[in-house]
């Protein structure tokens, strides 16, 4: 929470709410050494303006002409654009998403979501914006812990 609020107030915005959306893991494993880290990526709920659905539809538009290049850009990076048990590329999902202005070509804002968890994101970015809970509170340190 509080990085999601430093984040919002860099920018002029509020913080309506904060999301953890996953963990990119660095892991090495080399000859000599073995290191690694996690980075989480999270979606701050600022209170950004909406942008038309023109503007919108022209920003999906943009994604949609860049994707297979981005695809293949995160190949030689990362390693293959992760699929879906059927072959089914993961979509790219926007972390600031484009309706609230977020940038369709960033390197920064993009990342690979299975297309079921990609749709329930939606609903869920909706009610982060809202200020709704739980995404108005901090949660557990340490997610993936029982």
């Amino acid at each position: 929470m509080n990085y999601c609020r430093r984040k919002c107030a860099g920018t002029g915005h509020t913080l309506q709410g904060c999301m953890w959306l996953s963990d990119i893991n660095f892991d090495f494993d080399g000859r000599l050494m073995q290191a690694g880290s996690r980075f989480p990526m999270t979606n701050c709920c600022c209170n950004y303006g909406t942008i038309s659905p023109s503007a919108t539809e022209a920003a999906r538009k943009q994604w949609k002409g860049w994707k297979d290049t981005f695809r293949e850009d995160f190949a030689k990076r990362f390693g293959q654009w992760p699929t879906d048990p059927d072959g089914t590329p993961y979509q790219g999902h926007h972390v600031h998403d484009l309706w609230h202005g977020g940038n369709p070509t960033d390197w920064d804002n993009i990342i690979p979501y299975p297309k079921d968890l990609h749709q329930d994101l939606f609903g869920l970015y909706n009610q982060c914006y809202a200020g709704n809970s739980p995404w108005n509170t901090p949660g557990v340190d340490h997610p993936y812990v029982k």
